[in-house]
C-alpha cells in the first residue's frame, strides 16, 4: 500500500504536502507533531491569524481512502474519513446510484486514543472498522 501525508499548520494558509510516506512511518509522524504546542499558540493568537485546527491527513493512494485528524482543544479530536462510495442520489425525479470518489463523513468528540486506533485501521486497511466508526 502506498500512502501520502499532508499537514495543516494553523498559522499557514496553504496545506503542507508531506508527500509519500511508508506505512510504518505514519504513527511516528503523528507522534512527532507538537499538537499541544500548536493549540497553546492558537489560544494566544488573533482569530485573523488562524486558518485551521492543526490537522494531519493520511491517504491511501491505492484505494482512495483517507483520514484527516484534527486536534480541537487538547482533549477533543475530530476525525474525517474520505473514501470512494456508491451513493444514492435523486436526479430528474428518480433515484440513481453513482460513485462519489470523495465521500466524506466525520466524527467529533474523539480522544487521542480514538485517533490512533483509526490511523492504525487505515494502515492495516481495515475499512469496515472505519466505515462502522465514522458513519
Amino acid at each position: 500500500m502506498n500512502f501520502r501525508a499532508s499537514f495543516c499548520d494553523p498559522f499557514k494558509p496553504d496545506i503542507i504536502e508531506i508527500g509519500i510516506i511508508k506505512k510504518d512511518k505514519i504513527m511516528e509522524l503523528f507522534e512527532k507533531i507538537s499538537w499541544t504546542e500548536y493549540l497553546t499558540k492558537m489560544k494566544a493568537a488573533q482569530k485573523s491569524e488562524l486558518h485551521y485546527s492543526p490537522s494531519l491527513g493520511i491517504y491511501n493512494i491505492d484505494n482512495g481512502n483517507g483520514l484527516e485528524v484534527s486536534a480541537i482543544d487538547g482533549r477533543e479530536w475530530c476525525i474525517f474519513y474520505k473514501r470512494p462510495k456508491l451513493v444514492k442520489r435523486k436526479k430528474f425525479f428518480k433515484v440513481i446510484e453513482e460513485m462519489d470518489n470523495e465521500y466524506l463523513t466525520d466524527i467529533w468528540e474523539q480522544t487521542e486514543n480514538d485517533v490512533r486506533i483509526c490511523l492504525e485501521a487505515l494502515i492495516r486497511n481495515d475499512l469496515q472498522f472505519l466505515e462502522d466508526k465514522i458513519k
